[in-house]
């Protein structure tokens, strides 16, 4: 997983997509003055996918002359896979790529501003704002399953109250029960309650 410092880390690793602008030499020339290591040069979007996979870069940066659709589509599917931090430089300053950008998981999005001083404090926001992303991401992931787990455990507890016979609280408590003897959570348990009433509904 990448790493985050309020300075620049000298092991960063950082891929760079030339995407139109060929001016990735003059971002790789400043990346090495800041002691980072460039693990990769790539044109095609189509590669980014596999290039992160196989050199795990820390950062991504994209030298966009404007961000193309098959660009912004890989860095999404990137976003959804294997998030990174991703910094984009592109000279388009109308409002639909940048939105766009920023949608496909862009962490930092700068128009027409691609001076060497300016790329390491690019690079500690973008990451900053990823880190912050990230954690957003996982409560969300995390609340989400709670709920689902809860939706489960109640939709359980109907069943065995209709098929045994048991009030809510002593449905609660077997469940309880089955699950502390096995060693499983309540929501693993629910689960193989429901599957079995399916499986019984299917003979």
């Amino acid at each position: 997983m990448p790493h985050t410092a309020d300075t620049l880390s000298p092991t960063l690793r950082v891929l760079l997509i030339d995407d139109g602008a060929h001016r990735v030499q003059l971002i790789r020339q400043e990346l090495a003055r800041l002691g980072c290591e460039v693990v990769g040069v790539i044109e095609q979007a189509t590669l980014i996918h596999d290039c992160v996979l196989r050199l795990q870069p820390d950062v991504v940066i994209v030298d966009s002359e404007s961000p193309t659709r098959d660009t912004l589509e890989n860095l999404a599917t990137l976003n959804i896979r294997m998030p990174r931090p991703v910094v984009m430089f592109s000279e388009d300053a109308s409002g639909d790529p940048m939105r766009q950008a920023l949608s496909a998981g862009v962490s930092a999005y700068v128009v027409a501003g691609l001076t060497p001083e300016r790329l390491a404090p690019v690079l500690q926001v973008a990451m900053a704002r990823f880190e912050q992303d990230l954690a957003l991401r996982q409560q969300l992931g995390k609340a989400q399953a709670q709920l689902a787990a809860r939706k489960t455990i109640e939709r359980a507890k109907g069943v065995l109250m209709t098929e045994s016979g048991l009030d809510e609280e002593a449905a609660y408590q077997r469940m309880r029960k089955l699950a502390m003897d096995r060693g499983v959570t309540l929501a693993d348990v629910a689960q193989r309650i429901i599957d079995a009433q399916d499986l019984l509904r299917s003979i």
